[in-house]
């Protein structure tokens, strides 16, 4: 490996029942993509964009923010949407495509979005959501209040011009907002290093913008757990904006579709020794968490993510009548005849 992490914490300086809140969301996206995925193999539903041994970024930053405050995701937005308290059950029916979806079954697994637990959306076009985001921390701003915008994108993003827009505007007006790129590594199919001209494709172009250079382990929770709080503290408390780059890997392809052999062999194998889950149940054992909790917690929330993926299956398709509703802001297309 080549990377260098830095930013590692003290795991003492974490709450307890914060990292057991951040455990059980990594677990409820794992178990979650894994029956989604367990759907796709059995032909029950079409491919989409998995964050298995990403789970870490998502889950710390889900438990550090707080009611008001807006998340702007990726297509590999799963996790995310979870991470926010999205009930499984709704976010299994809508990458069914079912009328009890959290979209009614239209938005599927690239479109996720609950405004009311602050899921601001998935973005299927790359870096179109760093603009958006930006504008939510600015009506924050202007309406007085200390809510905070969190949004995630990947490597390939830092590469765009709405990256960099984005990043300008909200250095520039000290906007509430904390930008993270989850550095997978891979784009689509290709190394990211083989088409930026840094080495950290996020975290070294953020002098530019007058920004600190952070660089945190992705797959380290306690690290996520602390990165994550200093950042939305800053961002709440009129600090400005921050801009971190969690590195991380995806156990699999880009897509479910996707067989991922492009990765050399040897770095699949590293990345998945690393793995976030395995990784944070021993620190948490060592902290003195017993293996009966840690157990009846897997337990439990590998049941929620069986009992969603069944009720997403037996779940009606959306009704045609409907086809029409919630295109519009009134929520219907009349007023355009």
């Amino acid at each position: 490996m080549t990377d260098t992490f830095v930013d590692a914490v003290d795991i003492t300086a974490s709450p307890l029942d914060g990292r057991l809140k951040v455990h059980r969301k990594m677990l409820e996206i794992r178990y979650f993509e894994e029956a989604w995925t367990r759907l796709y193999n059995a032909g029950k539903t079409g491919p989409g964009h998995s964050s298995i041994g990403m789970e870490a970024i998502a889950a710390a930053f889900g438990v550090r923010m707080r009611s008001g405050d807006s998340t702007y995701a990726t297509y590999r937005g799963h996790a995310h949407t979870l991470a926010r308290g999205v009930p499984m059950k709704g976010a299994m029916a809508e990458l069914l495509g079912r009328g009890t979806g959290i979209n009614g079954g239209k938005g599927g697994s690239m479109h996720l979005t609950s405004v009311e637990h602050g899921m601001m959306g998935s973005y299927a076009i790359v870096g179109a959501h760093l603009p958006i985001a930006a504008g939510t921390a600015l009506a924050a701003k202007y309406l007085g209040n200390d809510a905070v915008t969190v949004c995630f994108f990947g490597d390939g993003a830092t590469n765009i011009g709405a990256f960099h827009e984005a990043l300008n505007l909200a250095a520039t007006w000290s906007l509430p907002v904390v930008y993270v790129c989850e550095n997978n590594h891979y784009m689509e199919y290709t190394a990211i290093t083989e088409v930026t001209a840094v080495p950290r494709p996020a975290a070294d172009r953020a002098s530019a913008y007058g920004l600190e250079s952070i660089v945190v382990d992705g797959n380290d929770a306690d690290s996520m757990f602390a990165v994550a709080g200093d950042a939305i503290a800053k961002a709440r408390a009129g600090g400005g904006p921050t801009l971190i780059e969690a590195l991380t890997y995806r156990h699999f392809g880009h897509a479910s579709s996707d067989p991922g052999k492009y990765r050399p062999d040897d770095e699949v194998t590293e990345w998945k020794r690393r793995d976030p889950i395995p990784t944070f149940r021993r620190r948490l054992r060592d902290a003195g968490v017993d293996d009966r909790t840690l157990d009846t917690m897997e337990k439990e929330v590998r049941a929620l993510a069986d009992e969603a993926a069944e009720f997403a299956v037996n779940s009606p398709l959306p009704n045609v009548e409907d086809v029409e509703k919630n295109v519009w802001a009134d929520g219907g297309s009349a007023w355009r005849r």
